[in-house]
C-alpha cells in the first residue's frame, strides 16, 4: 500500500500534538461539603455552608494559582453511615481530597475514620465533640470552629461565676451531646456546683420537649443546660418561654449560633448567654467579609460560625495546597494536613492563629448576649460581647485530650 505525500504530513502532524499542541491539563484539587441539607442542622451549615466554602476559593484567588478547585456537596441525613458512605464514594469514585463541615458529631466520627484510612483530608467545622482532637484524632482532621470543652469552658464557666452552680441538662442521645453535657458537668463539679439531674432524649426523632422541660423546672436546679443544637435549641427555649421556664431557672444554651437567635427573635432570647468564635460585627475585618457575602446566601441568612468556619479552613487548605504544590496535597492527605500544621492561620473571620499537633485549630473565643430588641439597631444585629477567651486558654490543655499524635 503506497502512502501519499497529505497522508505523511497528516501523521507527522499528529504525532507532533503531544508536544507541541495540547496544552498541559490544568490540576485540580476537588472538595466536598458534606451536611445537613434538610434537617435539624440545615441553618447551622447546610447550603450557606457550601456558599462560604466556594467564597474561599474567590477570595484565594481560584483560578489564578496555577491549579482550579471543584465544590461538591451532599446531604448526610445525620446518620453516620450514610455520611461514610458518601465519603468513600467520593474519594474512591469521585476523586475528592478534602471533605469540607460534616456536622453532627456521630457522623464527623465516622467521616474522620474514613479520611484517615484512605489517607484523605477532613476540614472540619461542624462537629462539636472535643474528642475529635482527643482519642479520636487523626493525622488527616483539621478541627476548625468549636468543639465541645470550648462551649463549656466559655458559657459554661460564666454561668457558674454568675451564681448558677446547680444544673439540669436535656441532652440529645448522641455523640455530640453526651460529650457537651460530659464536659460542662465536669466543669461545673471543678467549680463546685452540681448536677442535679438530666433527660437524654433520640436524636433527631423529637420535637416535644414537654415532659422534660417539667422534669427540670420539678428539680430545683437554678440553671436548665440545653445540651443540644440547631431546631432542636430551638424548640426546647419556645417551648421553655411557653412553661415559663424562662423566669423560673437560667435557660442556657451551650451551642446556639447567631443565626439561631435571629430566628428565635430577640424577644424571646434577649438577654441569653452563648459563645461563639466568630461574629459579623467583631471588627472591621468580620464586617468586611460579611459585606462581601451576605448578598449570596440562600434566604438572605448571614453566615455563622459554623458557615464562617466553611471559609476558613477551606481557605487555610488552599495555602497549604499552593505552598507545597498540587500533586504533593492530592497524593498525600497526612502531608497536607501537616502542612496546614506548620503555617500560620490568618483570615478575615478569626484572625491569626495557629493549628496544634491534634489537629485544634487555635483562635480567640467570645461569650456573647443576646440584645434585647431595644438594644438592637437593626435585624442581624443580635448580640454583644461580654468577655473575650484568648486562644491560648479557650481550648482544653494539648496535655489533656488523650490524642495519640501528642507525644
Amino acid at each position: 500500500m503506497s502512502i501519499t505525500r497529505r497522508a505523511m504530513l497528516g501523521a507527522t502532524a499528529a504525532a507532533a500534538l503531544p508536544r507541541f499542541g495540547r496544552a498541559q491539563a490544568t490540576p485540580t484539587i476537588k472538595l466536598g461539603v458534606l451536611n445537613d441539607m434538610s434537617g435539624p442542622y440545615r441553618d447551622d451549615g447546610g447550603p450557606n455552608g457550601v456558599i462560604c466554602c466556594k467564597q474561599a476559593l474567590i477570595d484565594f484567588g481560584v483560578p489564578g494559582k496555577g491549579f482550579n478547585v471543584e465544590v461538591i456537596f451532599a446531604d448526610h441525613q445525620n446518620k453516620p453511615d450514610v455520611g461514610a458512605g458518601i465519603a468513600r464514594q467520593w474519594i474512591d469514585q469521585d476523586g475528592v481530597d478534602a471533605i469540607v463541615d460534616v456536622p453532627t458529631s456521630s457522623v464527623g466520627l465516622a467521616v474522620n475514620q474514613v479520611c484517615r484510612e484512605k489517607n484523605k483530608v477532613m476540614l472540619n467545622s461542624g462537629t462539636g465533640t472535643s474528642d475529635l482532637t482527643g482519642k479520636q484524632c487523626s493525622p488527616n482532621t483539621i478541627h476548625w470552629t468549636y468543639d465541645t470543652y470550648m462551649l463549656a469552658k466559655s458559657t459554661g464557666g460564666a454561668t457558674v461565676k454568675q451564681g448558677g452552680d446547680s444544673w439540669f441538662f436535656i441532652t440529645a442521645d448522641y455523640v455530640f451531646g453526651l460529650t457537651l453535657e460530659r464536659d460542662t458537668a465536669d466543669l461545673v463539679n471543678k467549680a463546685g456546683g452540681k448536677v442535679l439531674g438530666d433527660v437524654k432524649y433520640p436524636f433527631p426523632d423529637t420535637s416535644d420537649f414537654s415532659s422534660m422541660l417539667v422534669r427540670a423546672q420539678s428539680s430545683g436546679a437554678k440553671v436548665l443546660g440545653l445540651c443540644n443544637a440547631g431546631g432542636d435549641t430551638a424548640n426546647c427555649i419556645k417551648q421553655a418561654q411557653e412553661f415559663g421556664l424562662m423566669h423560673s431557672m437560667r435557660v442556657v444554651a451551650m451551642l446556639i449560633q447567631s443565626t439561631d437567635v435571629k430566628a428565635l427573635g430577640l424577644a424571646t432570647v434577649g438577654g441569653l448567654y452563648y459563645s461563639e468564635s466568630y461574629y459579623w460585627d467583631l471588627n472591621d475585618r468580620t464586617r468586611a467579609w460579611n459585606d462581601r457575602i451576605k448578598g449570596k446566601t440562600v434566604n438572605g441568612i448571614w453566615p455563622n460560625m459554623t458557615q464562617a468556619g466553611d471559609y476558613g479552613v477551606t481557605l487555610h487548605y488552599l495555602k497549604a495546597v499552593a505552598d507545597m504544590g498540587v500533586a504533593a496535597a492530592k497524593a498525600d492527605g497526612r502531608a497536607a494536613v501537616e502542612r496546614m500544621k506548620k503555617m500560620p492561620t490568618d483570615d478575615d473571620c478569626f484572625g491569626p492563629g495557629r493549628i496544634r499537633e491534634d489537629g485544634r485549630a487555635l483562635h480567640p473565643v467570645y461569650l456573647f448576649q443576646a440584645k434585647t430588641p431595644a438594644e438592637s439597631k437593626q435585624p442581624w444585629d443580635v448580640a454583644k460581647v461580654i468577655a473575650t477567651t484568648s486562644a491560648d486558654e479557650a481550648w482544653r490543655p494539648l496535655n489533656e485530650g488523650g490524642c495519640p499524635l501528642v507525644r
